[in-house]
């Protein structure tokens, strides 16, 4: 592929050499656009060097008449001769711009003017990734389609310890080769995928429910899409904009859920179970809200259907794969779930410690009906949901050639 690789102003630019490098090592042409504080931390020469092209770090050019004409609108050239737009590192001042649709050099404008896959590899202090401007901004880059990798956490220039550092190059180039559809193993398959929480209610105005914002279900509805599969997402209650090629069907209450599950259960050869259904919920509501009152009030709950133990029952040849979220007692809950739930991975995290629910990052461990136990480090959720497909369909392999 032809990749148009961006650059920011930040102390990791250093590392887009490396990631210069992997990309180049899997059979692509690079070209290397710098921004103007990007080249405060690495010189174009380095990159030049590595590409064996120029470096483009200007708008303008050089200031003779032809050169301004011809350099003021070769940015519609590389936009449209490149085929993966890359950006690492994507610093929060880049982030702002292209959200906001500013742009005043090479970079920002060609952006504009690139139609296809857009990665982007944030690296920043952990301050400027947790402030309320750039979730806003990466809300709005993620509604686009853009995949976001990274950034990793750990000790960071600045002296600061958290999120904040830049993915490793091979990391972002695996990434961008998924992205540019290269990798299309989940072709042929219907992916069936339940996300966010339900909501039982309580009467007109008050439910029931959870933490679960639907993040890990939509990163793999996502992540199914990319790779070539038909991707079927049922998704409770969240705020997350519905991911580009997927069927996605709203619904509210655990019964509703279930109605769903089952009626495109038929189609469907994996699924994913990563909704956090509520366990209980009110059989007879009131049809008008309940007045407060000085008096203590109890109220009696009744189990919600139990969704992934019927699918276990009924799911055939299909591959069930269970989530479990726990606070405690980790590995011995998800083998319990495996087997009472009839699943062939259970993936298991434990809740709080800024991972889970609500959180852009999770740690898992994946449980297999093969008896195997993998722990995915700290990651992204779009990075985790690539790796249990990886395992899904080693998974596959083995459950096949043991038959």
């Amino acid at each position: 592929m032809n990749i148009l690789l961006g650059i920011g102003g930040g102390i990791a630019a250093y590392k887009a050499a490396e990631l210069v490098r992997a990309l180049m090592e899997r059979g692509h042409s690079v070209q290397v656009v710098m921004t103007a504080a990007a080249q405060e931390f690495v010189r174009p020469l380095t990159f030049a060097a590595l590409t064996g092209q120029k470096v483009i770090t200007d708008l303008f050019g050089s200031h003779s008449a032809q050169d301004t004409l011809s350099s003021s609108v070769e940015h519609i050239a590389v936009a449209q001769q490149s085929e993966v737009l890359v950006v690492a590192p994507a610093t929060a001042d880049l982030m702002a711009k292209f959200a906001h649709g500013l742009a005043g050099d090479f970079l920002t404008t060609a952006y504009l003017a690139f139609t296809g896959p857009v990665v982007l590899a944030p690296a920043m202090n952990s301050n400027m990734w947790t402030h309320a401007a750039t979730r806003r901004n990466l809300e709005t880059l993620r509604s686009r389609g853009h995949l976001i990798v990274g950034p990793e956490e750990g000790s960071l220039a600045c002296g600061m310890t958290g999120p904040g550092r830049l993915a490793e190059p091979e990391v972002i180039a695996d990434a961008v080769a998924g992205a540019a559809g290269l990798v299309r193993d989940l072709e042929g398959e219907t992916v069936l995928v339940t996300a966010g929480p339900t909501q039982e209610p309580l009467d007109p105005v008050r439910f029931i429910s959870n933490r679960s914002s639907g993040k890990m279900g939509y990163a793999l509805a996502e992540a199914a899409a990319r790779r070539g599969a038909r991707v079927i997402l049922v998704s409770g209650p969240v705020h997350l904009p519905e991911p580009r090629g997927v069927q996605v069907v709203h619904v509210r209450t655990a019964g509703e859920m279930r109605a769903a599950v089952l009626e495109h259960l038929e189609p469907a050869t994996v699924i994913l179970k990563s909704a956090a259904v509520a366990d209980y919920h009110l059989a007879d509501v009131p049809r008008q809200k309940v007045k407060k009152t000085a008096l203590r009030m109890s109220i009696a709950l009744d189990p919600t259907p139990d969704i992934l133990a019927e699918v276990g029952q009924k799911k055939g040849d299909r591959l069930l794969v269970g989530f479990a979220a726990e606070t405690e007692n980790l590995l011995e809950e998800a083998r319990r779930k495996l087997k009472s739930k009839n699943c062939d991975m259970i993936v298991a995290n434990l809740v709080g410690d800024g991972l889970g629910f609500e959180s852009d990052r999770n740690e898992v461990v994946l449980v297999l009906a093969t008896g195997e136990t993998v722990k995915l480090p700290r990651a992204a959720k779009r990075e985790i949901a690539d790796r249990i497909f990886d395992h899904v369909l080693r998974l596959r392999l083995s459950l096949h050639s043991a038959q």
